[in-house]
């Protein structure tokens, strides 16, 4: 089915599905394999995400077997290597033709909101292009909506470049002289080496994200955890519950085949490293004293995740060519450092890797918390009909990944149908009624 244009948004779908990137269409394929009419409506365009929100020299940090979106598995000569912005374009771009989505493009959907019983039920969605009703609605935009940038960025020196880090693309973007790269997680820390191997000097300001190995007893670390099934732990059985979807994702890199990110390696090597950033004194920054606390602690679990790879070879009797080992600190600060000047320091350019925020507030339903962060279980509110899709521990860790979107997808297209027939149901005649006394 070829893809529409916004005046051929319909009157009325079955379903409707909010976000063509990866999430979306892969529950396009799994409604299309049970043959119920839905429409796919994306306020960009397809894959948008991976398209324009991502920097030149980015790269999976999962190995490219994991790329498992369905009926579209990774089929090319290295399952373990780790695919470039220009091959991961163009495997999705494989997968969206495979697909063939009933797909609306530049349609911003402005509202969606249960409707009464007797105004016929199911959804009013309201849109850019006109306004449509829906039985069920399945929200994939994901939940990085809003780029969070601190208010303290409104007095920072005119003269000083701001970027988030879906806006940074490469070093030759920024005006020469010194970046400050403003969190530790995946992005911040891959943009701080991106930044670090183009020769540029480089402050980075460390957070709490942990880290982990790329690489250990001859296997890639994510091999291991996918052979421990750490990928299929569904969020009710981990120790934190619902908890664990407030956590930072483990930094490290599959660039130039894959690799650790350590930042002590870093701090040797000229970058210099703060805590976590406070606050703003005229052209002065104020730090944390919590380096030397972010980066034990990041060390702890990288040790943790080993440790556990350990216990199952020897559990298992898995015969391995490398030994156990334990990461020994290779540089440490000699002091916490609670103040720079940008200035002093020559610093021209920020790069504000802190995150994103949601942003629901379109979608009218009384399933939210007090953040704005949907309640569900795997996917599945308390509204019925409505549904989320492509969130961070949707339902397991791998619910972030090419693989575990497939299953969530797989798994609400069968919620989605049960409901559809259950109300397509003819409802009982008097007749029918038990009688009682």
């Amino acid at each position: 089915m070829p893809t529409l244009s916004p005046s051929q948004l319909p009157s009325h779908s079955s379903v409707a599905i909010v976000g063509g990137g990866q999430a979306g269409l892969s529950l396009s394929y799994h409604l299309q394999q049970r043959g119920i009419d839905h429409v796919v409506l994306e306020k960009h365009h397809a894959m948008h995400a991976w398209q324009n929100q991502r920097w030149d020299n980015f790269c999976l940090v999962t190995p490219n077997w994991q790329c498992k979106l369905p009926g579209h598995e990774y089929s090319g000569s290295d399952p373990h290597g780790f695919m470039k912005k220009d091959e991961i374009n163009a495997y999705l771009a494989g997968f969206r033709a495979k697909v063939d989505a009933p797909l609306i493009e530049g349609v911003t959907v402005r509202r969606v909101a249960p409707r009464a019983q007797q105004a016929g039920g199911g959804f009013g969605v309201s849109t850019s292009a006109g306004d449509f009703t829906a039985d069920q609605v399945v929200v994939a935009s994901g939940g990085y909506h809003l780029p969070i940038i601190p208010r303290l960025a409104e007095r920072l020196p005119a003269g000083i470049t701001q970027v988030h880090s879906e806006q940074y693309r490469n070093a030759a973007s920024l005006p020469e002289g010194a970046v400050l790269v403003v969190g530790s997680g995946q992005s911040g820390s891959q943009i701080a080496e991106d930044l670090h191997l183009a020769g540029r000097k480089v402050f980075l300001a460390v957070g709490n994200a942990p880290r982990c190995a790329r690489f250990y007893r001859g296997k890639d670390v994510v091999d291991w955890l996918a052979d421990m099934h750490y990928y299929d732990m569904p969020v009710h059985e981990h120790p934190l519950r619902e908890g664990v979807r407030d956590n930072t994702n483990h930094y490290v890199t599959g660039r130039d085949g894959g690799r650790d990110i350590d930042l002590r390696r870093f701090a040797s090597e000229g970058m210099e490293l703060y805590g976590v950033l406070k606050g703003l004194e005229g052209t002065t920054l104020q730090f944390a004293c919590d380096l030397a606390r972010s980066l034990d602690q990041a060390d702890q679990v990288y040790n943790g995740i080993n440790a556990s790879i350990d216990k199952y070879i020897e559990k298992n009797g898995i015969a391995t060519t490398e030994p156990a080992s334990v990461y020994q600190a290779t540089w440490v600060p000699a002091q916490e450092r609670a103040t720079l000047d940008l200035a002093a320091a020559g610093i021209t350019a920020i790069v504000w890797c802190i995150g994103f925020q949601p942003d629901f507030r379109w979608v009218e339903a009384p399933v939210f918390d007090g953040r704005g962060h949907p309640g569900h279980v795997r996917g599945v509110t308390q509204q019925p009909g409505l549904y989320f899709l492509g969130l961070p521990w949707l339902y397991t860790w791998g619910s972030g990944r090419f693989s575990g979107v497939a299953r969530d997808a797989l798994y609400l297209a069968e919620k989605i149908d049960a409901l559809r027939l259950r109300e397509e149901e003819p409802n009982e005649s008097a007749e029918d009624m038990p009688a009682y006394s």
